[in-house]
């Protein structure tokens, strides 16, 4: 009975919000975009069925195709611990799906001339020149590792930070001497320092790799961020909100949820439900001294599927043309050929290069999951993801708080959900 009650509770609620924003893009009948609605509809019966056993607090899932929403809607809480029911205007955490906001600025920057991508960084910050690589190896005399430092065989570029070449890392993706120095250095605490400090500590840190050699995830967004502050001549957030946000109307995105907002700040759950420990989320209520590109955003499941619809229609929503048509055709192609490693932590996957913001499908098979060869897409460490496939004329968005291990399963699930609901 609990069960039901619950579930009653949950749909009089969806309905009631349902309408309360306004559609980001116009509405279709799946029928009409090449869906089946019924198929569809199997995405809100699984994510529910997955609230109530504990899995997510709650979510929301765009899924627009040929330039309209076939699929928008609302499951479970926006906050459990307090019973709100998940809006459709709940304004989430999207970590580093900051990430190809800023590269879009970037891109700008170069559409006009300010900027090439065969710039060196140094360029734009001049601390970052003249870097050491780190090296461990093991000495065969003492069976210990020993580590050193050699210098940079080439400068990074533009094109590294966007690609993910520039031999930066995250403290958390491995467990050698420069993953470490990174934890202690610079993850996690963008939002804490300043610009200035931001770039202080890291110019401190060896990089794990050549430059333009291997393909590693990690701060180079958040330094392009502080590039395009300083070739634009101003803060991260005001160059987004001026170039990008105001443009395509996405109106709550940006780096901080202000007092008038907070009331659709969405949560998470308060542990993990696979490890069990405590989940923990950063505050947006608070303003970041660092706006940082790589993974400091807020947004809505509306706004981003603007951004996300503008790529897909080549640089243009609705009259409004952010990016040339060849600027987002080079963006969205791989930048890592076979010349470039992907490195063992290569997290986009088999089948899967990287391009200028995004991970790129090479080839429609090798990777595990279903898509289309061209497809693009990027997700964030609390659980959002998105995926552009041109070939369908295709994008969905889905937002949740959900960190951990399981944003991946979420991530594969939702892409067979969608994906076979196609019936044209």
């Amino acid at each position: 009975m609990k069960t039901l009650a619950l579930s009653l509770v949950m749909g009089c609620s969806l309905l009631l919000v349902a309408g309360a924003a306004a559609d980001p893009l116009p509405r279709a009948k799946a029928e009409d975009v090449g869906f089946s609605s019924e198929k569809l509809n199997r995405i809100g019966q699984t994510l529910r069925a997955d609230v109530e056993r504990g899995r997510i607090p709650g979510a929301i899932v765009v899924v627009a195709r040929k330039g309209r929403i076939a699929y928008y809607e609302t499951v479970g809480f926006r906050d459990k611990s307090s019973g709100a029911p998940m809006p459709l205007d709940a304004i989430f955490r999207i970590a580093s799906m900051t990430k190809p906001l800023v590269s879009v600025a970037t891109m700008m920057l170069y559409e006009e001339g300010r900027l090439f991508l065969s710039d060196p960084v140094s360029k734009y910050i001049p601390q970052l020149a003249d870097r050491q690589v780190g090296v461990e190896k093991l000495d065969p005399a003492t069976g210990k590792s020993v580590f050193y430092t050699v210098p940079a065989e080439s400068e990074m570029t533009i094109q590294d930070l966007l690609r993910h070449t520039s031999g930066f890392t995250y403290g958390n993706r491995g467990t050698t001497h420069v993953h470490k120095l990174f934890e202690g250095g610079t993850s996690g605490l963008a939002r804490e320092l300043t610009p200035q400090e931001f770039i202080d500590r890291l110019a401190k840190l060896p990089l794990l790799n050549q430059p333009g050699t291997t393909w590693e995830y990690g701060v180079s967004t958040d330094v392009l961020g502080r590039v395009v502050e300083v070739v634009a001549g101003k803060p991260l957030g005001q160059v987004l909100a001026e170039r990008i946000f105001r443009p395509l109307k996405m109106t709550d995105t940006g780096f901080v949820v202000t007092a008038d907002k907070q009331a659709r700040l969405a949560q998470g759950l308060a542990t993990d439900p696979d490890t069990g420990k405590e989940i923990k989320l950063f505050d947006p209520t608070i303003p970041p001294k660092f706006e940082c590109g790589g993974g400091c955003g807020v947004s809505t499941a509306s706004d981003y599927v603007r951004f996300t619809q503008m790529l897909l229609n080549r640089g243009t929503l609705e009259g409004t043309r952010i990016l040339g048509r060849k600027t987002v055709e080079y963006m969205t192609s791989d930048h890592l050929g076979t010349r470039i490693a992907p490195g063992p932590a290569y997290s986009p996957g088999p089948g899967y290069g990287f391009g200028l913001g995004f991970a790129v499908r090479k080839e429609t098979g090798v990777a595990s999951l279903t898509g289309s060869a061209g497809d693009y897409n990027w997700a964030g460490a609390f659980g959002t993801a998105f995926w552009v496939d041109p070939k369908e004329e295709l994008t969905v968005v889905v937002m949740v708080q959900a960190p951990g291990p399981i944003r991946v399963h979420y991530r594969q699930l939702l892409k067979s959900l969608v994906l076979q609901a196609i019936t044209d």
